[in-house]
């Protein structure tokens, strides 16, 4: 069994900004630029996110983000979930969703909205075995084809 870790990340790091590229890169391939909606490297960096990542036996191999957001009610929107090829089917992306649902309901936060995308049916399949449910677009957000919105409410 692989030692699993999760820590902040400072999205500085060499190794942080690797998985970031290897992110972006993903969502690009995938989709047209006006259609991927990541989160900045300095953003990441604000006081209103938590960033952080999953190590396998000492390697950084997945992320995650929860920005808290006032634009459309009260809520935390996902971010930067990403899990690098070689480390997926581990149940990464699950650890970390559940770490940042855990950390933000402390905070008093209990709606969780996301955005992703039409050609990933993992996440999408991911989303709602946690509890996501499809929602119109949200805060700044506007229709798109290639989006899907979810959103789920959890207790403290």
């Amino acid at each position: 069994m692989p030692e699993l870790q999760i820590e902040r990340l400072d999205p500085d790091a060499p190794e942080v900004l690797a998985l970031i590229q290897a992110s972006d890169d993903f969502y690009v391939d995938l989709y047209p630029v006006e259609s991927t909606h990541l989160e900045s490297r300095e953003d990441l960096k604000s006081d209103n996110v938590l960033f952080v990542g999953m190590r396998v036996d000492g390697v950084l191999a997945a992320t995650g983000a929860a920005k808290i957001m006032h634009d459309d009610g009260d809520y935390a929107e996902v971010k930067r979930v990403y899990v690098d090829a070689g480390y997926r089917g581990l149940g990464l992306s699950i650890k970390i969703m559940e770490f940042l649902e855990s950390a933000l309901v402390e905070l008093g936060i209990s709606l969780f909205r996301l955005e992703t995308g039409v050609k990933q049916p993992e996440a999408l399949g991911l989303y709602r075995k946690l509890g996501y449910i499809d929602r119109e677009p949200f805060g700044a957000y506007r229709p798109d084809p290639l989006s899907v919105f979810m959103e789920k409410r959890v207790s403290s």
